[in-house]
């Protein structure tokens, strides 16, 4: 872990916010919805000349790193609001500026409502893969992820799916990304997500702490309304028919049970590996830190002065990449923290004196315990000697 015997890791992920404004207003939007305000004050838009500083700075970091691979995720508030133009001119920079011996892997992040066949075209012609959000069928994603107007947005990302879905555009298709709603039906949802047959989906639970909590969670640990969420759709994924998506945080319980590394800060503890760059050049923590207290992923360091290198000096990245160190002792006693590795950073914070800042359990705590408990009992039936296998291929990804 870092420290004075083990020098920071360097970045591997860069999360540039290409466009701060966005034309859908989700009422759960961690950007403009939360305790954070600073995107008040962000240009709606990166200037070109901190698009060139911010791809000399991210070369210079994998030239002194020598790091084969990075990945750059183009994001917002909505990043298509950028234009193709700017996009374009983005990566084609990025990519003449890394060394020969880096290979950038380049993904968008948008609402879907401005995806069309012009854009799609761009990423073909410059390798960017699209992720989508989407939330389920109408009734629930139009519960949130609505216009300023109060229109739903469903049809509009249906509309894209549809296009993504096309036999040539599926290479540029990354998957779906879809927050939690534990008040909905969860086989429901994740059949309307299976139909438009994605090739990986993220599932994501609700940005919320102990100061703030997330919808439905409450002090009373024995309720678990997002275990409650994601256990039949484990099982649905796991042992149901036919082939399904990837699905990351399914994937990674699995292969932290089975004695497997964690490749995710948001569960098994791994160091956190993502820088983010605001559209004024401002060199940032986790923009999930906005849901904390406003300035909270705020360093004073921009492209424009400073190096990647001083960013990896500073508190807050050594703190998400402390692993173990950086836990509470009520998570270093539990026996699942080494899969649970103490849940997502920002999930643990809480405002006040007695156990502020982040040296907590996840708010989300309750439900990761009864979540791995399932997934583990389920693994043990199936490895036990008397168990025959299950046919989905979630079991084959588990042997």
């Amino acid at each position: 872990m870092p420290g004075p015997s083990r020098p920071p890791l360097p970045f591997r992920e860069f999360l540039v916010k290409v466009h701060s404004r966005c034309n859908l207003a989700c009422r759960y939007c961690y950007v403009y919805e939360s305790a954070d305000r600073g995107w008040r004050a962000q240009p709606v838009r990166m200037a070109p000349a901190t698009a060139d500083r911010l791809v000399r700075r991210i070369a210079e970091h994998a030239r002194g790193h020598a790091l084969r691979s990075v990945r750059v995720i183009l994001h917002g508030g909505e990043p298509l609001l950028a234009g193709p133009e700017f996009l374009a001119r983005f990566v084609r920079a990025l990519r003449a500026a890394l060394p020969a011996t880096t290979r950038a892997e380049v993904a968008l992040q948008t609402n879907g409502t401005l995806l069309d066949e012009p854009f799609l075209r761009l990423c073909h012609a410059e390798d960017i893969r699209v992720g989508i959000s989407l939330d389920g069928p109408p009734a629930v994603h139009d519960r949130y992820r609505r216009d300023p107007a109060g229109r739903g947005s469903h049809a509009r990302v249906a509309a894209a799916l549809a296009l993504l879905g096309r036999p040539e555009h599926r290479p540029v298709w990354a998957g779906l990304l879809t927050t939690v709603d534990p008040t909905t039906d969860p086989l429901t949802t994740y059949e309307h997500l299976l139909g438009y047959d994605p090739p990986a989906l993220t599932l994501i639970l609700p940005l919320g702490n102990w100061t703030a909590p997330p919808p439905g969670r409450t002090a009373d640990p024995a309720r678990t309304p997002y275990a409650d969420w994601l256990v039949p759709v484990f099982d649905r994924w796991y042992a149901g028919p036919g082939p399904t998506p990837r699905i990351s945080l399914f994937e990674s319980v699995l292969d932290l049970l089975l004695g497997g590394d964690s490749a995710s800060e948001v569960i098994g503890g791994a160091p956190s590996r993502l820088a983010v760059i605001d559209t004024d050049g401002a060199l940032t923590l986790s923009d999930h830190l906005k849901t904390t207290y406003d300035g909270a992923d705020r360093t004073g360091l921009s492209v424009h002065r400073d190096p990647f290198d001083a960013l990896l000096r500073h508190p807050g990245v050594a703190a998400r990449q402390a692993g173990r160190a950086g836990l509470c002792a009520t998570c270093l006693a539990c026996p699942l923290v080494a899969v649970c590795g103490g849940g997502h950073y920002p999930h643990r914070y809480r405002a006040g004196s007695g156990g502020a800042g982040h040296a907590n359990p996840s708010v989300y705590c309750p439900d990761l315990a009864r979540f791995i408990g399932h997934v583990a009992r389920t693994v043990a039936g199936d490895l036990a000697p008397a168990g025959p296998a299950p046919a989905g291929r979630g079991a084959e990804r588990a042997g």
